[in-house]
């Protein structure tokens, strides 16, 4: 990507710490975890196909060479390789959880910088939703109650949009599936103690939920 080193380990290439939480809660809740390999400076595979930010030129600032001027067929290669194979993944596994009858919730785990742009985030973790608040809200109850001096953000420090998103939008809306994505500050999962603080957090808030709405 034309990128130096220290570049490609900032927030602008990764979300730090964010896969980590993600195995974590996946093995204590013995769910499923889908991924793909490649920095989003590659091409973002959360947002949708007319996102102007899928192959982004400039990310919080800094140019990214290996995404200047490239032709329609450089981003459809990219777009081959690796944006469709994880949505199909994605498709695939969530169409056979519904012919099985399974119930399905969907948690896209992210992390966010505690600065961008020169401005400082508060939140140290985000519950994102779209048209349809009501895990989110549930989420927020849960972690409150377990801690009331969590600073939680609802869409916060980013919206879904429609025009922009892919995960919320397709898998939770269009398809029917409860959802709600996590954005955990980086800071606090930066090191081994704090992922697995937030994989035991987002795990219990889970296992609450869905006792409380066996029945749903």
């Amino acid at each position: 990507m034309g990128l130096t080193h220290p570049d490609l380990n900032r927030h602008i290439a990764w979300d730090i710490g964010a896969l980590a939480v993600a195995r974590l809660l996946a093995d204590r809740l013995d769910a499923a975890l889908i991924f793909q390999n490649y920095s989003r400076l590659v091409i973002d595979c959360n947002r949708n196909l007319r996102a102007e930010s899928l192959v982004p030129a400039v990310s919080d600032g800094t140019v990214i060479p290996g995404n200047q001027d490239l032709s329609q067929a450089a981003v459809a290669d990219r777009i081959e390789a690796i944006w469709k194979p994880l949505q199909n993944e994605i498709m695939n596994h969530l169409d056979q959880r519904a012919a099985d009858g399974r119930k399905t919730i969907i948690i896209p785990v992210h992390s966010f910088t505690p600065v961008l742009a020169g401005r400082e985030r508060p939140w140290q973790v985000g519950l994102l939703f779209h048209h349809d608040p009501s895990l989110a809200a549930a989420f927020q109850m849960i972690l409150a109650d377990r801690d009331a001096s969590l600073r939680i953000g609802m869409n916060q420090p980013y919206r879904v949009m429609d025009e922009e998103d892919q995960t919320i939008p397709v898998f939770g809306e269009q398809m029917g599936f409860r959802h709600v994505a996590v954005e955990i500050r980086q800071d606090l999962i930066s090191d081994v103690a704090g992922r697995e603080k937030w994989g035991r957090s987002l795990a219990s808030a889970c296992h609450t939920y869905l006792t409380q709405h066996k029945e749903d």
